[in-house]
Parts: structure tokens; C-alpha cells; sequence
């Protein structure tokens, strides 16, 4: 940028009467998001005062909540409910659904995300893949399960059906943007000299964009394995979620929502550490 360049944007900026550059200046946008922000925050506090809350007292019943809080964090522990191989099995079951949803939920994405990409596909298609997409994705992970319970019954196949069914509208996003954004003139040479489609597919698409799908894949992974949790007691499918939902809604037991709660915590830090390595060994470095 030349001197005359930054003379000019600094003639155009908004003063203080300091004689400081504005940093942040109201302007229109600003104005609405304060506007909107300030209208849910009087909302919430309005439904806070005016809630029914029947006849428990709110501060006493907050207080007990503080206090299953702190007993559920500091004395996690079994109550003969379950057996530690039992959590322990439980957690791989809830961490293999996850799984097998990702991978199969990034095989059929990879395909829909390459017809979903206006620079690989028609714009018809293009358009109607994500349309569809989109509606998938509109509805919560939770309620696909549930329609699916009651379509094929309770069970790990609703489960897994309908965890793959937001896996795939979410990943279906997220490799067809990134298709795009694949330099133009690649593709153009490659179909210049005669390549076929999948060809500039495999050639040109897929060995710049495989580390942003890795890791958009492995995010998703992340998610679904919080999903399967959620789900295990909802379709059936078994797992550390059913047994969180004994602990807490059946058993009434806070020291096995404890120890549960804590397992769910470290894998999701096993995760995390594993997905930060892999992205600066395979991502970063290349």
C-alpha cells in the first residue's frame, strides 16, 4: 500500500474529538445486532421473572441443583448398578456407532459432495443436492432418530440411520465448498487435455482438498460420537447414553452420572488431541 493510499484511507476514517481514529463506528448493521441482542436479552429475563415455577421455591431448588452439581464432579464413582467393564463396554459400543455413521456418512458425502459442486456438476443438480441437503440438516439429529424409531422400531438401526442422515447433509456441505474453491485453470487444463470426469476428480480435486476433508471428517466424527451418546437411551441403541439415562432418570444415582460424565470428558479429550496432531502433521506441514 503507498503513501497516498494510507493518507486517503485515513482522510476517509471517523475521528474522535481526541483526534483517535474510531475503531469501532455505529452504523446501521451495528445498530439492529445491539438492538436484537438487547430485545432476547429482555426476553430471557422477562420468561425468568414470570415463569410458573410451581411450588419450589426457585433460589432453594437452584441452590440443590449447585449441590448435585458439586457431588456429581467431585465424588464420581459406581453404586452397583453397573460394573466398570460394563461403562467401559458401553463407551466403545457408543464410540463404534460413531464411527461406522462417520464412515459411511463420508463415503455417500464424497459423492453427493462432488455432484453438489457447481464447478464438477450441473447447476441443476448442483442446486437440487443441496437444497435437499440443507432440509436434512434444518432438522436436529435427534428427531431424525426419533422418526426412524418409529419407523423401523427401537433399536441400534434407527440410531444409525438417523445419526447418517445429518452426517451426511453436514459433510455433503462441507466437501462441495471445498470442491469449489479448487483453482478453476486446474480443472480446465486437465479437461483440456482430455481427461475424463473422474479423472479431474482424482487428479485435480481430491489431492489438494483430502487434508480439509480429513479434517471436516473427523470433526464430524467428534459430533457423532456426542450424538451417540445422546441417542442411546432415545433409539435403544445401548451404550454409555442408556446408561447415563439409568443413572440419572431411573437409578437416581449422581455418583454414576459422575463417573460417566467423566469418561465422556476424556474421550473427548483423546479426540481433541488426536485430531490437533494429525492437523499439524498432515495439514500444517503439507
Amino acid at each position: 500500500m503507498t503513501a497516498d493510499q494510507i493518507a486517503g484511507g485515513l482522510r476517509g476514517a471517523r475521528l474522535a474529538r481526541s483526534g483517535k481514529i474510531k475503531a469501532h463506528v455505529l452504523n446501521r448493521s451495528n445498530a439492529v445486532l445491539g438492538l436484537t441482542l438487547g430485545l432476547f436479552a429482555s426476553v430471557s429475563v422477562f420468561a425468568l421473572v414470570t415463569m410458573n415455577y410451581g411450588k419450589v421455591p426457585f433460589f432453594q431448588a437452584l441452590g440443590a441443583a449447585a449441590g448435585d452439581f458439586v457431588t456429581m464432579m467431585l465424588q464420581p464413582g459406581l453404586a452397583g448398578h453397573f460394573t466398570l467393564p460394563e461403562v467401559i463396554e458401553g463407551l466403545f459400543v457408543s464410540l463404534a456407532l460413531a464411527l461406522l455413521t462417520t464412515f459411511i456418512g463420508a463415503v455417500i458425502a464424497f459423492v453427493l459432495g462432488l455432484l453438489a459442486a457447481s464447478n464438477l456438476s450441473s447447476k441443476g443438480a448442483s442446486n437440487a443436492i443441496k437444497v435437499v441437503m440443507s432440509v436434512i440438516r434444518a432438522v436436529p439429529t435427534i428427531l431424525w432418530v426419533l422418526v426412524f424409531s418409529v419407523a423401523i422400531g427401537l433399536g441400534p438401526e434407527a440410531a444409525v440411520v438417523g445419526l447418517l442422515f445429518h452426517s451426511v447433509a453436514y459433510l455433503v456441505k462441507a466437501y462441495s465448498e471445498a470442491f469449489e474453491e479448487v483453482d478453476a485453470g486446474v480443472i480446465e487444463a486437465l479437461r483440456a487435455s482430455g481427461a475424463s470426469w473422474w479423472q479431474v476428480v482424482f487428479q485435480g480435486i481430491v489431492p489438494e482438498k483430502v487434508n480439509e476433508m480429513l479434517s471436516w471428517t473427523f470433526i464430524r466424527f467428534e459430533i457423532n460420537f456426542v450424538n451417540a451418546v445422546a441417542v442411546g437411551a432415545v433409539a435403544g441403541a445401548g451404550g454409555i447414553g442408556y446408561q447415563l439415562f439409568l443413572a440419572g432418570s431411573f437409578y437416581y444415582n449422581i455418583h454414576e452420572v459422575g463417573l460417566i460424565v467423566y469418561l465422556c470428558l476424556a474421550v473427548a479429550v483423546v479426540l481433541e488431541v488426536i485430531a490437533t496432531r494429525l492437523r499439524k502433521r498432515y495439514i500444517v506441514q503439507h
